[in-house]
């Protein structure tokens, strides 16, 4: 059931996607807002609670009506677990911005890119370098694609799989969404609750994200070049603060060939797979804090964009596999 769950809620996404700002967002945000009023004190245990409330109780909640249902017929499970699904799990929460920065950057439009850039990540594009501005876009890509799907689709397998229904997406994208919200509530306010919670709502993503992270990582691998991707992951995941983004991010330019990470040295094209002395080469563009790659060009969103679908692939055809196997079985 999960395969079809899943399909089913990929496809209706992509016939209806979820517009930006949609009313689960803004109940999302209301909520986590009215935990940390009622329940922070300021104490470090409050924290805790506070986000045991706002992410494993709603995953509990999931799969409570999950059993519910599923007393009633299969069907409406599923009708509820696709619904979930397509509330957590898509590409179209988050690829317009990547799509808008690609056809204005094929136009020639780059003011807009940097605009649109600036509205996504919201940084300060107005001055960078063009290599550097597809640099952010593919990175942010990159990350979003996982948060959205790969980071979904592996929780909610897992606990599909152990009888959990959709508990598993909702656990993903609450705990991404609370580490975000907590973020920016502590930048805009600043009190200790607020960055207690924020680390440890950092801290709780990064464990759940942690295997998920890894198998994002080892799918692109797969899908592109393996070797250039592996040695990324080896020598270049620590050029990023955050383990878990710094091993989807490493992974992913070894498997396209780009250049990502840190300030983008200028200079010949480097993609030709690595021979025996090619650690020297790995350490020199690491010293630069940037991996090995080519300087990143339009043609790489287009590789990105297939690196991912191709990635999708795999592991839907990975978990019919395993549906089919039970079946049989």
């Amino acid at each position: 059931m999960s395969f079809l769950a899943v399909a089913l809620a990929l496809l209706i996404e992509q016939l209806k996607p979820l517009p930006s700002g949609n009313a689960v967002h803004g109940a999302m945000a209301a909520w986590m807002r009215w935990a940390g009023h009622n329940f922070n004190a300021g104490h470090a245990r409050h924290a805790v609670v506070v986000w045991v409330v706002t992410v494993p109780a709603p995953a509990l909640l999931a799969w409570g009506v999950h059993v519910l249902l599923g007393e009633f017929g299969i069907a409406f499970a599923l009708g509820w677990d696709v619904l979930v699904l397509y509330l957590t799990l898509g590409f179209r929460q988050f690829s317009h911005f990547f799509t808008d920065i690609q056809e204005a950057l094929e136009r020639g439009e780059e003011l807009r890119a940097r605009r649109l850039l600036q509205e996504w990540r919201a940084l300060d594009a107005s001055d960078l370098p063009r290599d550097e501005l597809l640099r952010h876009t593919m990175e942010h890509a990159l990350l979003a694609a996982h948060r959205h799907v790969f980071g979904v689709f592996f929780w909610f397998v897992l606990l599909s799989a152990l009888g959990g229904g959709p508990a598993g997406a909702v656990l993903y994208r609450l705990a991404e969404f609370a580490s975000r919200h907590w973020a920016a509530r502590f930048s805009k306010v600043g009190l200790a609750q607020e960055d207690r919670l924020m680390q440890l709502a950092a801290r709780g993503f990064s464990l759940i994200d942690h295997v998920p992270a890894r198998l994002t990582a080892g799918g692109f691998a797969i899908v592109g070049n393996f070797e250039e991707a592996v040695n990324g992951m080896r020598h270049h995941a620590a050029l990023w603060g955050a383990s878990n983004e710094g091993v989807i991010l490493a992974a992913a330019a070894g498997a396209v060939g780009v250049r990502l990470g840190g300030a983008q040295p200028h200079g010949p094209e480097l993609g030709a797979p690595l021979s025996a002395e090619g650690d020297a080469e790995f350490e020199s563009h690491a010293a630069a804090g940037s991996t090995s790659g080519a300087v990143p060009q339009l043609g790489h969103l287009r590789s990105l964009v297939g690196l991912v679908w191709r990635s999708v692939v795999l592991w839907m055809l990975l978990l019919a596999l395993l549906t089919l196997a039970k079946w049989v079985g």
